[in-house]
């Protein structure tokens, strides 16, 4: 998968499944060991995991996008978006699950 087919499948994978548009930049970073992906506050950002990703199935991949776009979406939302806030759990459940 390229950071092109993954941009695209982020923006597919938001509004699909959570009505909303991802309006920032969706990248692999080599770096992540131990996440799947990772959402960034400052930017608005998310990267992925592109060794996991090469290694996981389709599901799982659709999986760990949606886990970053809930982060994404609450934070530009002004709700709770930390895996601790109700805000998260509920949005991870009907999302993800």
């Amino acid at each position: 998968m390229t950071e092109i087919e993954l941009q695209q499948l982020v923006e597919k994978i938001s509004l699909d499944s959570f009505s909303l548009p991802f309006k920032h930049q969706a990248k692999f970073n080599s770096r992540l060991r131990s996440t799947g992906g990772r959402y960034h506050l400052n930017d608005h950002h998310l990267d992925f995991n592109w060794k996991m990703f090469q290694e996981v199935d389709e599901a799982t991949k659709v999986a760990i996008i949606k886990h970053e776009l809930c982060h994404y979406h609450l934070h530009l939302a002004n709700k709770g978006y930390r895996h601790r806030d109700a805000d998260f759990k509920v949005l991870l459940k009907k999302r993800v699950v």
